[in-house]
């Protein structure tokens, strides 16, 4: 399963991470994972993150493409890409 969202520019957690040159941060990234996970699979809340790798930097506006894999009954992996650029991966489980 795959979706993209983007974080605009003007998102409010960009003032500070970091000034002159804002990146997304990683913990939003995860957020997404997170709520697209729940959304496809219908998964109680976020429980852990055994896995996580942040490769490189999401910059605001830039559109960033979730594919999702489930794995059992309550965990799922990860992939986020920019364009043909994996920026994250990793393994995510949640509540029964």
């Amino acid at each position: 399963m795959t979706v993209s969202f983007v974080i605009p520019p003007d998102h409010p957690s960009l003032a500070g991470h970091f000034p002159g040159r804002p990146i997304v941060p990683g913990v939003l990234l995860l957020d997404q994972v997170a709520q697209a996970a729940r959304a496809a699979f219908g998964l109680g809340p976020p429980a852990g993150l055994p896995r996580a790798k942040f490769a490189a930097p999401v910059l605001p506006g830039e559109e960033v493409r979730i594919a999702l894999d489930r794995r059992g009954e309550a965990r799922i992996a990860f992939t986020l890409t920019v364009g043909e650029r994996v920026v994250a991966s990793g393994d995510m489980a949640f509540a029964s």
